[in-house]
């Protein structure tokens, strides 16, 4: 099935607007009307939630723009721009929703205005747009992802197209960790120079090409820019150059909070096409017009130790990223599994640095090995770079998920079995490590495919305790800054091997000073009777199952005033005996949260829509004949505060069919959905006149099951046209 360009007709409901989950408050449309407010008042949120959507099958090619949708199965993508007319021409009518971000940029602790010695990671990968491209996910046995975010403080997804939009899952994952996102606006070669010299020839262009990359970024809800020119400017060019750079730094500042431009280190005050390795004289006005320099990656020791002393860089040491090209191409210092000694000299010199293409590990190796390879490479690192600490709010929940897997879990049970991938469905991450104990002990954590709460995986704690070790194990898991004022309910899901005890241990630190830390032990014990009865029934439901699936649930309930949690770590207690203990514990998910909060109201799901409805007769027959299947395409929109849920479960089931005595089928998992709207693809459906229900369920954060009455449902009936 091929896309077009022409709009045809669809039939059912009209006139629903392109969705968008995340936008920045004051946002406004090219006719200076508020965005938001224009999105209310065209959206189909309400028409009857009674109403059912009726369809003619046609079979006409697709009226959705291929660029944002796979020609094939009209699966929402992502991509960049190509050329100087498409970035000119760009406006939220042409825009892709889909990849809008749904997560808003973390709080974080220290914040990166107080960051000395930042870390930048720039994601260049075989082209880009690989599995990421796939908004809503895809099946993918061996994918590439990141999970170290605990390290980093910007991340910058990079192609050689003209302008690189960010796919929305490593927006979303990287936002949840507080970590800062940048795309690229990259030129180069002869038609880069001669895009240089149209839009840096005066005043006009310049500004036209900066409020188009700003309106971009405010739109799809990323942070700011990595600016690359890299060909040739003639004089005139590059004296717009540092012009254009502040413009688009002061929009960026003032119509996206936290947002960053970075210059890359290439063309010269003059110009020239001269790499310098370093800040200097030369390049010194661009950095001077943003927000930070990235330098190439040809530099020695001795750039560093120039710059240290240059007058350019006073006050600004932290906004000059030193280069690293992971593959170590060209003469530079280290690299490839040597990129340790890299930031050591960087570090020496109080630089912050910028990490070129990390995806080294996944693309030069055995992928089956990924995570052992990401793990390594990350571990070598260690030592340069400064754990940050997420400064959020309750609850905190985790399950460790990393975004991909051999299957997709809930509550210890498949609820699909197929490998999957997925970043906008990586949970907070913890820390990864292996840390050495006395007498040849050992712990490691590790991402675990193999069995999982929910989600993807679940995080491996395993290793050695000494005979000799008379004192728990404790091995850190996360590093916060979360206020706790409450009465609290704190639960562990695990799997632990015999020989061994679990408890948690939470650190905390007076709010007001953070002077005194407490270390409070958590022991997992099964909740009193007293406690599961009088409290909240939703207690009872979580923690009155205390093995199920093989898991072990446990609870604890606190009450701290006035701190601040700074640590959750897992003591692992050897039950005794005069031999050296091997252990294993798989956590399955971490939660600490307000027991108040249990009780408030939950939404519902509300207008449920059906859009861009396209059919297709396809290979294989229909369930309920010998005629070749009918495949249905369609994109379901709806109203939810996204910042409430984990997912959505998206559902189809048969209603009715021309015969009546067969009766409605139940319903069947399609996909979880992270944001307001969802494209089924592909579905195979029973032959017309028939009447399906497309049902979303949300899935809140805590766990508790909505009540089906909250649950968004939308009928669609369909007979057969004229033409096949």
């Amino acid at each position: 099935m091929a896309l077009a360009d022409d709009k045809n007709e669809i039939l059912g409901e009209h006139g629903f607007p392109s969705a968008s989950n995340l936008h920045r408050s004051g946002e406004e449309t090219e006719d200076g009307e508020d965005d938001s407010k224009k999105r209310r008042s065209e959206s189909c949120f309400d028409q009857p939630v009674d109403s059912s959507v009726h369809e003619v099958i046609k079979f006409t090619p697709s009226s959705l723009p291929a660029k944002h949708y796979d020609a094939e199965t009209t699966e929402p993508i992502s991509c960049g721009l190509c050329s100087m007319d498409e970035l000119l021409s760009w406006n939220r009518s042409k825009a892709n929703s889909f990849n809008v971000a749904v997560v808003p940029l973390a709080p974080r602790e220290p914040r990166l205005v107080n960051c000395l010695r930042r870390t930048l990671v720039s994601h260049d990968m075989m082209g880009g747009y690989l599995d990421d491209r796939f908004v809503q996910g895809t099946n993918s046995e061996a994918p590439y992802a990141f999970y170290h975010w605990q390290y980093i403080d910007i991340f910058n997804y990079f192609t050689h197209q003209l302008v690189t939009i960010p796919p929305a899952v490593w927006t979303n994952a990287a936002h949840k960790h507080g970590v800062i996102v940048l795309g690229t606006f990259i030129t180069e070669w002869t038609n880069g120079a001669a895009m240089c010299e149209a839009f840096l020839k005066d005043e006009e262009s310049y500004r036209a090409v900066a409020d188009k990359l700003v309106q971009i970024s405010q739109y799809y809800g990323f942070d700011g820019w990595l600016i690359n020119i890299e060909n040739a400017l003639s004089e005139a060019a590059v004296k717009n150059t540092p012009l254009f750079l502040r413009y688009l730094t002061e929009q960026m500042h003032e119509r996206v909070p936290s947002s960053l431009i970075l210059w890359y280190d290439s063309v010269i005050e003059n110009g020239e096409l001269k790499w310098q390795n370093e800040l200097n004289q030369s390049n010194r006005v661009f950095l001077d017009a943003c927000d930070g320099f990235f330098t190439n990656y040809n530099w020695t020791e001795e750039n560093l130790e120039w710059m240290k002393d240059y007058s350019g860089v006073r006050g600004r040491q932290a906004d000059v990223y030193i280069g690293v090209d992971v593959f170590a191409r060209g003469k530079v210092v280290g690299g490839m599994l040597e990129t340790n000694k890299a930031l050591d000299i960087i570090r020496k010199h109080n630089f912050s640095v910028a990490i070129f293409a990390p995806g080294w590990v996944y693309e030069i190796h055995n992928k089956s090995e990924f995570r052992t390879n990401q793990d390594k490479f990350w571990a070598l690192l260690s030592d340069y770079l400064y754990i940050h600490q997420l400064a959020s709010r309750l609850p905190f929940i985790s399950s460790f998920c990393q975004g991909f897997g051999k299957a997709v879990y809930w509550k210890g049970q498949h609820e699909t079995k197929e490998s999957w991938f997925n970043l906008t469905a990586q949970e907070i991450q913890p820390l990864y490590y292996h840390m050495d104990l006395e007498d040849h002990g050992q712990v490691k954590s590790s991402g675990c495919p193999e069995d999982a709460w929910n989600g993807g995986c679940s995080l491996l704690l395993n290793g050695l305790i000494p005979a000799t070790l008379n004192t728990p194990v404790c091995a850190k898991i996360f590093s916060l800054h979360v206020p706790l004022d409450s009465k609290i309910m704190v639960t562990v899901v695990y799997k632990a091997s015999a020989g061994i005890t679990i408890s948690l241990q939470l650190k905390t630190t007076d709010s007001s000073h953070c002077s005194h830390t407490d270390v409070h032990e958590v022991t997992l014990t099964r909740l009193s009777p007293k406690i599961l009865g009088n409290g909240p029934p939703q207690i009872s439901e979580l923690c009155g199952n205390i093995n199920p699936h093989g898991w072990t649930v446990r609870c604890s309930q606190l009450e701290l005033h006035g701190c601040v949690l700074r640590e959750v770590c897992v003591l692992i207690h050897r039950d005794g005996g005069s031999q050296d203990t091997s252990f294993s514990c798989r956590l399955g998910e971490i939660m600490v949260f307000d027991v108040d909060t249990l009780q408030l109201p939950v939404d519902p799901v509300r207008g449920l829509c059906v859009d861009d409805v396209v059919w297709l007769c396809g290979v294989g027959t229909s369930p309920e004949s010998t005629s070749p299947c009918l495949r249905l395409s369609a994109t379901l929109r709806w109203d939810y505060p996204v910042e409430s849920v984990r997912h959505f479960r998206v559902y189809w089931r048969r209603l009715r069919g021309p015969d009546p005595r067969i009766p409605p089928g139940k319903l069947e998992l399609l996909a979880r959905a992270y944001s307001n709207q969802f494209r089924v693809t592909e579905l195979v459906v029973p032959e017309p006149p028939m009447e399906l229900e497309l049902v979303v369920e949300p899935v809140i954060r805590n766990g508790f099951p909505v009540p089906e009455s909250h649950w968004g449902r939308r009928q669609l009936s369909y007979a057969e046209g004229s033409e096949k």
